[in-house]
């Protein structure tokens, strides 16, 4: 059967029609292709860290990136086969030459959303602004880390041609409160029910559709409220992998201005990104 109706919610009510994680997913749904991934992102006023796992059927990648904002310089990798990542629950564990990362994750329910996309669907799950802490090593130098993170789920049907803009991030407003948010235009952001969403202290809202600014220098908000990115260092990479091709961009750094409902950035970090595949 079809999904019908963009779901959100915290998985007590899911569809029941069509196989979701942990179950398996059919490798083919309404001639696309399945797409998994899980990626953790993690900020702090010293360093932000992602870490991802990504497979398009039998395709797999694995990227990492810390960037050290005291130091100022990024440290990445990305690999086509896997090994020096891993994502278990609760934990980023890389290993890779002479870059560890062991970060704890005090994982949450989180949320689901399921999205119908013509004939397929797509399915995603989100834990927002929950602390990480753990240690980093780069070249010899060791770190602590406390920040808080996003952990980002996805497996589903996406259409062949996808393409997104996006941004994460997390820190205090200026009543003190701990705020975090993930917003995107062109995957899982239907109206309502979307992926959209602002944690306040750790709770979840859903926010309406937002416009990125040119050259990913902001968001602006449907309720009100903009954020100004300032970008400090940026991932990029481009993929021919014959069938399945892919070009992004993600620019780490700082923001500043207001969420919805006037919430004014007292301190932020976090990153914005556009990504554009074939696959």
């Amino acid at each position: 059967m079809q999904l019908k109706y963009p779901y959100r919610g915290d998985g007590s009510d899911r569809p029941q029609t069509i196989p979701l994680p942990p179950a398996h997913l059919p490798l083919f749904r309404a001639g696309r292709l399945r797409k998994q991934w899980r990626y953790v992102s993690i900020w702090s006023r010293e360093m932000s860290i992602c870490a991802g796992s990504v497979q398009a059927g039998p395709a797999r990648q694995e990227f990492w990136a810390v960037w050290d904002r005291a130091e100022g310089r990024l440290w990445e990798r990305t690999r086509l086969w896997p090994g020096r990542v891993k994502l278990p629950s609760g934990r980023v564990i890389v290993r890779d030459g002479d870059v560890v990362i062991d970060i704890k994750l005090e994982e949450t329910q989180g949320f689901e959303v399921v999205t119908p996309v013509g004939g397929a669907y797509t399915w995603t799950r989100k834990q927002g602004g929950i602390r990480a802490h753990g240690r980093v090593r780069l070249g010899g130098v060791e770190r602590s880390v406390e920040a808080v993170a996003l952990i980002d789920e996805n497996a589903g049907y996406h259409p062949r041609h996808t393409r997104w803009k996006w941004s994460g991030g997390g820190g205090i407003d200026v009543q003190g409160r701990a705020v975090a948010w993930s917003v995107i235009v062109g995957l899982n952001d239907s109206p309502s029910n979307s992926e959209r969403t602002v944690w306040i202290d750790g709770i979840p809202h859903e926010v309406g559709p937002v416009r990125f600014a040119r050259g990913l220098s902001g968001v602006t908000f449907s309720e009100g409220g903009m954020l100004r990115f300032h970008q400090e260092a940026v991932r990029e990479r481009r993929e021919n992998l014959l069938l399945i091709r892919s070009s992004y961009s993600q620019p780490f750094g700082s923001f500043s201005g207001t969420l919805p409902a006037g919430m004014g950035l007292k301190e932020a970090y976090g990153v914005m990104e556009r990504h554009e595949a074939y696959w």
